[in-house]
């Protein structure tokens, strides 16, 4: 009796997992709306020192008094097959901004296109007043895949772990019921769709919010074209040069121009 138990309960476990899966849709196409939660009170705190402690600790108890701990932007990535574009919205949150809302990491700066098929990127940078388009391979992240498991925007999500830039620790959340293995702004590499992304030292993250299966037009993913024409290496050299005398400042910008 125990054997005929234990014989029914694999033939239902299998006949489940054979239904699951012939009803369980993966998606190829698509748009997914992003929001990015910028940690504006620790971006600050950070930012205060024994040399500026004077006024700027006076400028952030101001600003904590009238604007919100978090600041939120609005994104969305079309993606259909081995194609993805990542376009940020306009901004419309209401008041006026400050001299900590100038801050590189508390903006969106990026429009990016990425071929998965060919390992390429195409990225519109806006570095202050400068537009960059940035051409090169896809960026190589050596991701350490987990078994920690979360749900966002209704997927079954699993995480990985990375180094970026050399030493700038991500989170990512992936799912394998979108297979297209990209990701916001220049993140990819999972075996699926990343849905979420944090970098906990830098106090900013991205997540989807909304997923719609849908037919994306090749019209919708085309590469943007403005902006000087430069290369990863180029690039860097670029910002270094630039930011040279900015002391302090000059990382965390370097930071947020290269994410």
């Amino acid at each position: 009796m125990k054997k005929l138990n234990l014989l029914i309960f694999i033939i239902l476990f299998l006949t489940g997992k054979n239904l699951y899966a012939q009803y369980t849709h993966f998606s190829t196409n698509g748009i997914i709306e992003f929001d990015k939660s910028v940690n504006m009170f620790a971006l600050i705190k950070k930012s205060i020192n024994k040399d500026n402690e004077s006024f700027m600790q006076q400028a952030f108890d101001s600003y904590k008094k009238n604007k919100p701990q978090f600041k939120v932007f609005k994104s969305t990535l079309s993606f259909s097959k081995d194609k993805t574009m990542f376009t940020p919205l306009e901004n419309t949150e209401s008041g006026s901004n400050t001299y900590f809302d100038d801050n590189p990491m508390a903006e969106q700066n990026n429009v990016t296109y990425t071929d998965l098929s060919a390992n390429r990127i195409i990225s519109q940078k806006k570095v202050f007043e400068q537009t960059f388009l940035l051409k090169d391979s896809t960026r190589k992240i050596n991701w350490k895949i987990t078994s920690e498991t979360r749900q966002i925007a209704g997927y079954n999500c699993r995480r990985a772990n990375a180094l970026i830039l050399d030493s700038v620790y991500v989170v990512a959340f992936y799912t394998d019921e979108i297979m297209v293995l990209g990701g916001p702004e220049l993140f990819s590499g999972l075996p699926g769709m990343i849905l979420g992304v944090a970098i906990p030292h830098e106090n900013i993250s991205w997540f989807a919010t909304k997923v719609t299966d849908t037919t994306v037009s090749a019209k919708a993913l085309s590469p943007p074209t403005k902006g000087k024409a430069v290369n990863d290496k180029e690039l860097r050299a670029t910002l270094q040069s630039a930011l040279k005398d900015w002391g302090n400042y000059k990382q965390i910008a370097m930071k947020a121009f290269l994410l």
